[in-house]
């Protein structure tokens, strides 16, 4: 059986404006259901209320069933939600912190089950960078590092590449140094989709945001810009 779909997002979306509705419409269009079941999994913001309530603000307002997933209060029964899931949209914060509340709740697993039955996987920033077996994050508050990650999708991958400053130059500085893998660099308000397992399309949805496949050529760093379809 095929794998499902990886939708990663360098940034953007309903957190920062929750009447902002393309991206997260392409998502929705993935699956072939009338009203997807869409689950919200705010860990890496420590389930900010605020956060919450932006993405019940933009998905009421779309033809799916949204709920979410809390884990500083009484936690679901986590089978049940994640295998009633068309669509799981992973929200942004700190990666490492995310992903360790999840290895202890044994999400990792159901969330591998859910791609190989063919659920969507998606999200924004430490949600984009997830599924990769290497994302550059900055849950370190001193710098930007390198880290494991669940490694559904092959390679690293780099949020904000062009939001925040510092993203470019220790991007660049890790592949020479070689503690970076060879990857995919997203700008805020552009995204990358993968289908069964392999590279689709890379999808812009704000004005001149784009996607880089960043290597290491000879000492020297590449950085291939991808064709961007507009969303």
């Amino acid at each position: 059986m095929d794998l499902g779909h990886i939708i990663a997002i360098g940034g953007g979306g309903f957190g920062r404006n929750p009447k902002h509705n393309k991206i997260e419409k392409y998502i929705l269009s993935q699956v072939d259901k009338k009203k997807p079941n869409i689950v919200f999994i705010p860990t890496a913001s420590a389930e900010d209320k605020a956060y919450i309530v932006n993405f019940y603000s933009c998905f009421t307002s779309l033809d799916c069933n949204p709920s979410h997933i809390n884990f500083f209060q009484r936690t679901p029964r986590l089978d049940s939600v994640i295998n009633k899931a068309d669509i799981i949209y992973v929200g942004g914060g700190n990666t490492k912190s995310m992903l360790a509340v999840w290895r202890e709740w044994k999400l990792d697993k159901l969330l591998l089950k859910a791609y190989k039955r063919g659920a969507v996987l998606s999200g924004v920033s430490a949600g984009a960078i997830c599924w990769f077996e290497q994302g550059i994050t900055d849950s370190w508050a001193s710098n930007l590092n390198p880290m494991e990650c669940l490694g559904f999708l092959a390679g690293m991958a780099c949020p904000h590449y062009q939001e925040e400053k510092d993203r470019r130059p220790s991007v660049h500085e890790m592949l020479k140094k070689g503690t970076a893998m060879s990857g995919y660099a997203i700008d805020g308000g552009a995204a990358i989709h993968f289908k069964n397992g392999k590279y689709y399309r890379s999808l812009q949805f704000y004005p001149e945001s784009n996607v880089y496949h960043v290597s290491i050529n000879e000492g020297s760093v590449k950085e291939d810009l991808m064709d961007m379809k507009h969303v």
